[in-house]
This record gives C-alpha cells, structure tokens and sequence, in this order.
C-alpha cells in the first residue's frame, strides 16, 4: 500500500487548475484590450470614425496570422510524429523527394493570402485616405523642428509651439504644457500636412492614424473626432537632435467651446495664419500681421 500515492497525483493536478483559474482572471481583466488587439481606445466609444475600421482590420490581420501559424506547426508537429524513425527501425523512414499535387498547393495558396490581405489592406486604406467628401473644418499642420504650427484656415486664427523641455525628467506635466490643437467633436477636419525643414510624422496615437511630413508636399486627410476628450500627439519620424521633443496635444472639445478658444486666440493678436518661411528659431513677436511682407 501507497497512501501518499494519490496525494502525489492531486498536487500537480491542483497546481495547473490555480493556473488556469489565474489565467483566466487575468485574460478576463483585458479582454476588451483582447478584443481591439492591445490598440488604445473603447470600441463602446471610438475616438474618431475611422478607429473602429483600423481595429478591425488589425485584429483580423492577427487572427489570419494566428490561424496560418496554427495550421503550419500543426503540419510540422504532424510530420515529426508520424514520419519520424522509430526506435526498432532499421531503416529511414518513406523520403519522398516530389510531389506535384503539394507543390502546386505551396504556390496557390500564399498567393490566395497575400491577395485576400491585400484586397482588405487596400479597401480600408482607401476609405481611410479619402478627402472627397466636404470637410467642416480645415488645419494646416506644420512640422518643424521641434514643434508644430497649428492654422486654423476656417477660422482665421494660429497656434504655434516650441520644443519640450526636459522630457525625460519632468514627468507628465510637460505634455500638458505643449501647443495644443483644438478640434470640434462630432465634425469633420480635414488636415493639410506642411513641412518647413525635414520630414516628420503627424501621429495621435489614439486615432488609430499618422501620415507624413514630408518637405515640398503636401499631404492631406480626413477625420472626424467622436469622443470629447484631451489625446496626445508626437512626432512618429526621427527629425533630429529633439526628436522625442516634438510633442502636441489634441482637444477635442464642444463647439461652443471650440469658439471661444478660437476668439482666445484672437485676442491675443494670433490671427491669420503662419507660413513656411520660419525657423524653429521664429519669435511671435517678429511674426508679421495679416497684409503685412
């Protein structure tokens, strides 16, 4: 007789069931970071109209990825098993050098993937990049090193930034002192992307969504915010020395709220828009009215 014998058995039966049940509180903890692939955001409530596009299809790229890695180590799993040598053998196991019908199905179906993905890719990319519908509200971006310029075209006012400050040791408290680009909720921007130096990136991250600065072209995109709220923003293309200090902020606010900033701006002479032809280096005070060389 073994009395300790079913005890021995229990434990390690005991100590991968606490493991599951660990794992499954933590997997129900985040199963909504699960759902929308670790991307930032609500899918109750997204951030803009084009959120819930990108997710999507970032997520069903991952579960294409998933099922054809399964589906590869599954094969290669298989072929271990069965094909292997076995320990009374005398000889190597079936090697088969061709095999047309395989062959054929190695050609076909990465070509059927990389069009499906393609066909997906495309689709949304094309929604995504569309300016042909009439926009509400027009921006000029303008990246320069190490800030942004923000004309509001609409509404005959700016914002311009100077580069962060100590990044690394001021916590937090600097990204909410950086220039900060209003926008109206529940209304469609349209961006227009300047560069007056090198290229950089207009990146929020909560939109889901970036694009390029690129010097001598003008890039554009839509968007329309749809939750009120305060997002960072940063530069997403290595510009230089103060790279990691170009950062912005995006409010997206009523549009009652929204005017009264803009009227704000006014009343502290920001009116008109600011051009290329300044430096990092521009002093407001030297910035010249409206009409003015």
């Amino acid at each position: 007789m073994h009395p300790d014998t079913p005890r021995r058995t229990r434990r390690p039966a005991l100590k991968w069931a606490g493991l599951a049940a660990v794992v499954a509180v933590a997997l129900s903890g985040c199963s909504a970071e699960v759902e929308r692939g670790w991307l930032p955001g609500n899918s109750d409530a997204e951030v803009t109209d084009q959120t819930a596009r990108i997710v999507n299809l970032w997520v069903g790229s991952w579960i294409a990825a998933l099922i054809v890695g399964l589906i590869t180590w599954g094969l290669i799993l298989w072929c271990v098993a069965v094909y292997r040598k076995r320990k009374n053998d005398s000889t190597l196991p079936v090697q088969l050098r061709y095999h047309v019908p395989l062959e054929v199905m190695y050609v076909i179906l990465p070509i059927i993937m990389v069009g499906v993905l393609f066909y997906f890719t495309n689709r949304d990319t094309t929604a995504i990049q569309d300016t042909s519908a009439p926009a509400q509200n027009h921006v000029q971006v303008i990246g320069k090193q190490w800030s942004w310029d923000f004309n509001y075209l609409d509404d005959d006012a700016y914002e311009t930034g100077q580069h962060a400050q100590d990044v690394g040791s001021a916590g937090t408290g600097v990204l909410r002192d950086q220039v900060t680009l209003w926008l109206p909720v529940d209304e469609k921007v349209e961006f227009t992307l300047d560069s007056r130096d090198v290229i950089h990136s207009f990146w929020v991250p909560s939109f889901l969504y970036k694009m390029d600065i690129i010097p001598g072209k003008t890039n554009t995109f839509q968007v329309t915010p749809t939750e009120i709220g305060l997002y960072e923003g940063k530069c997403a293309e290595l510009c230089g020395e103060y790279h990691s200090s170009m950062l912005f902020n995006v409010n997206v606010v009523s549009r009652d709220d929204y005017d009264k900033h803009i009227q704000e701006l006014k009343d502290k002479g920001q009116e008109g828009a600011l051009g290329l032809e300044y430096s990092r280096q521009q002093d407001l005070a030297e910035v010249p009215q409206e009409g003015e060389n």
